[in-house]
């Protein structure tokens, strides 16, 4: 699922109404719970979002009963609730029995027989946006393998969330770009734009979300039509590695700068960078840029 999170009046023609969403959250906890209970190798895994304080479970796998679906957590209360409040990883071995933590939840866990649980934070710039447990029916220990398994999935989830989080920030900037054409008028806030642009198609390079690169992709285009400074025809059909490339070297960013910032090798950089000259009819890096911008392909 998605959802809306900014709306625009500029896409790639003006004047056509367009949403840009942001990929459902819920979907990434989703995806990170199948994969820590897989690669953990653990009866049930399971976790949620925090939302005003509390953590709400809502995704599961190996439940057997719904007793836990639902379930609001209350920061300290409980194990999911202490990790909340510590920021770090805990785990007991008989939850029903434990000292260590606060028995709240004592009835959904032990209806749905979980004995051993470890649970880890997902925790973004000091934040944290989620739990991710990891839960056996036995009263076994659930050792170091498991909980670095559960840390590892908590760090690749709260990456994906910080992209998505910086890619909001930044398209708000566009909407205030969008909506105050009179100030790219600045050279400086022409810069910024060229700069935004870049960094954006740097970000989207490097996602295998496609809901997310679509979307960023979708953003560079409202940007490259920000500046007023395209010629009358349509676009070169350069390809998106192509433009990866020009919107850095646009920045006045050597070959192996480029090739450092979209993990490339310079020798790629190169061919990407002879290959869109020979499109746009060029013989220089420099006429390569103009090039581009003059046909609204870069801001």
């Amino acid at each position: 699922m998605l959802r809306a999170t900014h709306q625009s009046a500029i896409p790639p023609e003006r004047g056509e109404g367009i949403v840009y969403l942001r990929p459902d959250d819920g979907n990434a906890f989703r995806q990170a719970v199948r994969v820590v209970r897989q690669r953990a190798d653990v009866p049930v895994a399971f976790g949620g979002q925090v939302a005003a304080g509390s953590l709400h479970l809502s995704e599961f796998a190996g439940v057997r009963t719904a007793a836990l679906k639902g379930l609001q957590v209350r920061a300290a209360a409980g194990l999911g609730g202490q990790v909340m409040t510590s920021r770090r990883p805990g785990a007991v071995s008989d939850y029903g029995s434990a000292v260590t933590i606060s028995h709240d939840y004592d009835a959904p866990v032990l209806a749905e027989g979980i004995c051993s649980v470890a649970a880890a934070p997902v925790t973004v710039h000091g934040s944290v946006r989620g739990v991710l447990y990891c839960a056996a029916r036995g009263v076994v220990p659930l050792g170091d393998r498991v909980l670095d398994t559960m840390v590892d999935a908590t760090r690749r989830l709260a990456g994906e969330l910080a992209v998505r989080d910086e890619v909001d920030r930044r398209l708000q900037l566009l909407d205030v770009a969008d909506a105050d054409r009179t100030a790219l008028r600045d050279g400086v806030a022409i810069e910024e734009v060229r700069e935004l642009h870049a960094e954006f198609r740097a970000i989207a390079q490097g996602l295998d979300d496609a809901v997310l690169r679509d979307r960023l992709h979708r953003a560079c285009e409202r940007l490259a039509h920000l500046t007023d400074a395209r010629d009358a025809g349509d676009p070169p059909a350069l390809s998106p590695r192509e433009l990866d490339v020009l919107s850095q070297i646009a920045l006045g960013c050597s070959n192996a700068e480029t090739a450092r910032r979209l993990s490339l090798k310079p020798e790629t950089v190169k061919a990407y960078l002879r290959s869109a000259m020979r499109k746009l009819d060029v013989h220089t890096r420099h006429e390569a840029v103009v090039a581009a911008r003059r046909r609204g392909a870069l801001p």
